[in-house]
């Protein structure tokens, strides 16, 4: 049963940027080797091996971190642990992308970025609050935790939590 869909929306979104960023280092590297371009003095082919390398990296730093989300469809609980700092992560790098997609590539590609930013804070934020399980049934022959031999005593107003009623505990030690 799919309660929050938003952990799918955010597993397939990160699948493809993860696709598309390795792809377009991976162009990128290609033109720089065909081109012969130099930038400052750098050799060519060490752009053209570390922007192929970089798309690797960041292709597969999104596509680990739409399986933590895809995990988190799955299994229908809020992640934890490495899991839980890779979508934070995640959600940080998209809000420097929109940082810089607002100053260098137009609102379009800023709106993605915030959408998505905004897609991951809810998959964090709405898996965060699970219900408690609910409490286990008593039994039909009334014995046993909840049942008249096993019934809790009633709470009253004011009473300390260890040590049951005021009326009820013993008195305080005195000094003489």
């Amino acid at each position: 049963m799919i309660r929050r869909p938003v952990a799918w929306v955010v597993a397939v979104v990160l699948f493809c940027e993860a696709l598309g960023v390795a792809a377009l280092n991976w162009f990128l590297g290609i033109v720089v080797d065909r081109q012969d371009m130099s930038l400052a003095g750098l050799d060519p082919d060490a752009m053209s091996v570390s922007s192929k390398i970089g798309g690797i990296v960041f292709g597969l730093y999104f596509a680990l971190c739409g399986l933590v989300a895809l995990l988190v469809a799955l299994r229908n609980r809020s992640p934890a642990g490495l899991g839980r700092i890779l979508l934070i992560s995640v959600a940080v790098v998209h809000g420097l992308l929109a940082a810089f997609a607002w100053g260098l590539l137009g609102w379009p590609e800023f709106l993605f970025m915030v959408v998505m930013l905004g897609l991951v804070v809810l998959l964090l934020m709405t898996y965060d609050a699970q219900p408690r399980p609910a409490a286990p049934a008593e039994p039909e022959d009334g014995k046993g935790p909840g049942g008249p031999e096993g019934a809790p005593e009633p709470e009253i107003p004011g009473s300390r939590p260890a040590g049951g009623s005021p009326l009820t505990s013993p008195p305080a030690p005195t000094t003489p």
